[in-house]
């Protein structure tokens, strides 16, 4: 189903930004081999590939684009054995619980993460002491550009912190991971201990997450702190009394109030620890002031 001027900020976890020029939703490989071609036929056409929006943040703006959303499916997981196949629009804590009342072990950290399979392969999503890599063994990708279809194994993938070879050209359509053995009580044990800890660590409500990258060895949340930003706020966004690595947006906010804390946060953690913090959030559609200041590193 194709929508023009569709909703799209309020699609992802912070709840914030504008509309997307066209959205289509695909559920069948069939309706993707649809889209691939007319995509060719249209010609370049920007594209994004949206999961559950968990780690995305749209400019008021909105997108000049084709957002592409591919809808869970209810006939995955399928389990051969250790062998297991998800669809990319599967949700992480879904799949998780699948798999852990199957008997099957090494996914449990997912539950904790509020984005698809697609996405979590696309970044190499973690947390709890594992990553998506941990399982990984193969995905089915499309390149929008030429239609083709291909298989990418593990060592292809290239997967590092938060990072892969996913291009943004190319959208994960299935993945195919390895799992061990393993006690169904016991991992629903490991689930429950995971949403304890996030509930107690992490705050709800219209947040994407962690919003900087850990540097190697050290704690952006710590590094934010050190800088005395826990707290800081803005018209509409403010760093979490929780937890300083996450920012909430208020009901109605505005994206560009989210981007101008991004942009302070790193210049004063800059200023005063002298790291630069990257960013895991995936800024759609913006430009102006503060996203030049964000391009240029945050230097005036």
């Amino acid at each position: 189903m194709v929508r023009v001027n569709s909703p799209f900020g309020e699609m992802t976890t912070y709840r914030t930004g504008g509309r997307a020029s066209a959205m289509v939703t695909v559920s069948t490989l069939a309706e993707l081999d649809a889209l691939a071609s007319a995509i060719r036929a249209i010609g370049p056409v920007s594209t994004f590939v949206l999961g559950n929006g968990s780690n995305t943040l749209v400019s008021d703006a909105g997108f000049d684009g084709l957002v592409i959303k591919l809808e869970s499916s209810a006939a995955t997981p399928v389990v051969h054995d250790s062998e297991v196949t998800v669809g990319a629009g599967d949700s992480l804590p879904v799949v998780s619980r699948k798999l852990a009342a199957a008997g099957l072990t090494g996914f449990e950290w997912a539950v904790g993460v509020p984005g698809t399979v697609g996405g979590a392969a696309r970044m190499n999503a973690g947390g709890h002491g594992s990553d998506f890599a941990a399982t990984f063994s193969t995905a089915v990708l499309l390149d929008l550009d030429d239609g083709q279809m291909s298989e990418r194994g593990k060592f292809a993938m290239e997967f590092g912190y938060r990072h892969s070879s996913v291009r943004s050209n190319e959208l994960i359509w299935q993945v195919q991971m390895v799992l061990s053995p393993g006690s169904a009580e016991d991992s629903a044990e490991k689930i429950a201990e995971i949403v304890r800890w996030r509930r107690i660590h992490q705050p709800g409500g219209q947040n994407a997450g962690s919003v900087f990258r850990n540097p190697e060895g050290l704690s952006a949340g710590r590094l934010v702190e050190e800088a005395g930003l826990k707290g800081l706020a803005n018209s509409s966004a403010a760093v979490s009394e929780k937890h300083a690595n996450f920012i909430q947006a208020t009901k109605y906010g505005s994206s560009e109030d989210v981007l101008a804390l991004m942009v302070q946060i790193r210049e004063q953690v800059l200023h005063v620890t002298g790291i630069r913090l990257q960013s895991e959030v995936v800024l759609i559609g913006f430009s102006g002031e503060h996203y030049e200041k964000w391009l240029n590193g945050c230097v005036e």
